[in-house]
């Protein structure tokens, strides 16, 4: 084993990757979940099941990790800020701080000269009325929500329903003829060197992703934009890990951030067999402090995320030599639960 010992808050189908990449570098890692059945805990060194506001587990945690990485990005700052006060947690907690509301995340994306969809802060129902050229648009919550969580369809001022209570902040966003939707994986080092995959073409279907490949079917133009404004962001959030950008490309071939994630990211799994170094890995090495390597492309790929009861049919096939199945061993199938994910390398 290496010294270090690495804390991982959440134990969901990232974390395990994560956990798995850390035993390839010697990390060892110690999971902390709400989640009692959490598949991270399989290969994890040790598992902490508790709740985030739970003190006296926390303390359990800080006490037995050098550093502390994420899974999701909905974890409360205050805890992480708590954490962060005795074991270093990378990313820097402030940046979910901006993350984790759309407001600021896009208005830091825009103050940065990068474009995103063209949008609006809602408080009450009159504000969506005052930006009618957002029509037709998505209402999304402000805060939380993900994988087409809190988030409506308007079409027109006769789609708010009369009994939206809203005690809650939204953004509405104006609906993009849409040409497709492309991802940008980047891993950021302590010293400030970065490796930034190519760009990934994306395929979501209600509003989950479906599957992913690489090379992208974008012009060059664009390719070097998506990975630019990468860097750019990551720069400016003083970014230490893997974070993924995701891009709209509209019907006018215009280039438009939807959102960033300051962790791994679901668009990133083929990374594991398409490339010498995954993005789980690159952000292993780059929280632990260990020095950039050279990352080699292997092949093209494309991966499907394998959705609810897809997986019983999955864990009876037999694969070819260029196939990788994943299974994420959760217990649990739900429908449009990502149950696993299956790559298939392309020479």
């Amino acid at each position: 084993m290496s010294d270090i010992t690495l804390g991982i808050i959440g134990s969901g189908q990232l974390g395990s990757l994560l956990c798995q990449a850390a035993k390839k570098l010697n990390v060892k890692t110690v999971v902390i979940s709400d989640d009692e059945q959490g598949p991270a805990q399989n290969y994890s060194n040790e598992f902490i099941h508790s709740k985030y506001d739970d003190e006296s587990k926390i303390k359990e945690f800080i006490d037995k990790v050098d550093i502390v990485t994420f899974e999701f990005e909905n974890i409360p700052v205050d805890i992480l800020n708590k954490i962060d006060l005795e074991k270093k947690v990378l990313p820097k907690p402030g940046i979910n701080k901006i993350i984790q509301n759309r407001k600021l995340e896009k208005t830091f994306i825009n103050d940065l000269g990068i474009k995103t969809t063209d949008w609006a802060f809602i408080e009450q129902a009159g504000d969506i009325g005052k930006n009618k050229n957002l029509l037709p648009g998505i209402l999304k919550s402000n805060t939380l929500g993900y994988d087409g969580h809190g988030q409506f369809v308007l079409n027109s001022l006769d789609d708010i329903k009369k009994d939206w209570c809203f005690t809650a902040d939204y953004i509405l966003e104006k609906r993009v003829s849409l040409k497709k939707e492309i991802s940008v994986v980047i891993t950021r080092y302590l010293n400030g060197e970065t490796y930034i995959y190519e760009p990934i073409e994306n395929v979501h279907k209600d509003q989950i992703l479906n599957h992913s490949k690489i090379p992208a079917d974008i012009n060059k133009e664009i390719f070097t934009k998506a990975q630019n404004n990468a860097k750019i962001i990551s720069e400016k959030l003083d970014y230490v890990g893997t974070m993924c950008v995701e891009y709209f490309i509209d019907q006018g071939d215009n280039l438009l951030v939807n959102e960033i994630a300051p962790r791994v990211h679901n668009s990133g799994h083929l990374t594991i067999n398409a490339f010498n170094i995954s993005q789980f890995e690159n952000h292993i090495r780059a929280v632990c402090g260990f020095k950039k390597e050279e990352v080699k492309k292997i092949a093209n790929a494309e991966m499907r995320n394998i959705l609810g009861s897809e997986i019983q049919d999955y864990r009876k096939r037999t694969f070819n030599s260029n196939e990788y199945f994943f299974d994420y061993e959760k217990k649990i199938i739900k429908e449009k639960r990502k149950m696993g994910h299956f790559t298939i390398l392309k020479r």
